[in-house]
């Protein structure tokens, strides 16, 4: 793969910032006991799924803990976006699923979808390598 340009998102990255997006607005809506009142309750599957992927990648969970503790914080989103990415760049399987739940996130959302759209529009693409270190268990 080629180096990601300026404002260019490689489908990985793409399917990773929704996802962070996603996982950000689940928890700001669990937060605020909207998730209810919405009828979408995809964050928390979202959210649910990421974590049992990450079960054995401290590292990550404590990413996706950030994240869902400090929904607004810009800096654990993109780490989160890192280690989502590197993930699914592993398992195609994984990458196919999180895919179909942003898929299935957006439609259900209608309209609403369009903030999603608005928050990757405008969330920086990390340029720097994903690196891959340790023991990697695919499951």
């Amino acid at each position: 793969m080629g180096e990601i340009g300026g404002n260019e998102m490689d489908p990985v990255t793409a399917v990773a910032a929704a996802s962070v997006a996603l996982v950000a607005k689940g928890a700001l809506e669990s937060a605020g006991q909207e998730a209810g009142r919405s009828g979408w309750n995809g964050g928390a599957r979202l959210i649910e799924r990421i974590r049992a992927r990450f079960r054995s990648d401290s590292a990550a969970e404590a990413a996706l803990a950030e994240v869902t503790r400090a929904p607004d914080d810009e800096n654990a989103r993109h780490a989160l976006e890192r280690v989502l990415a590197a993930h699914m760049l592993l398992d195609r399987g994984f990458e196919d699923e999180i895919r179909r739940m942003v898929d299935d996130a957006v439609a259900t959302q209608g309209r609403g979808a369009q903030v999603s759209a608005a928050l990757i529009k405008n969330s920086q693409v990390f340029n720097e390598k994903v690196e891959i270190k340790g023991d990697w268990n695919i499951s």
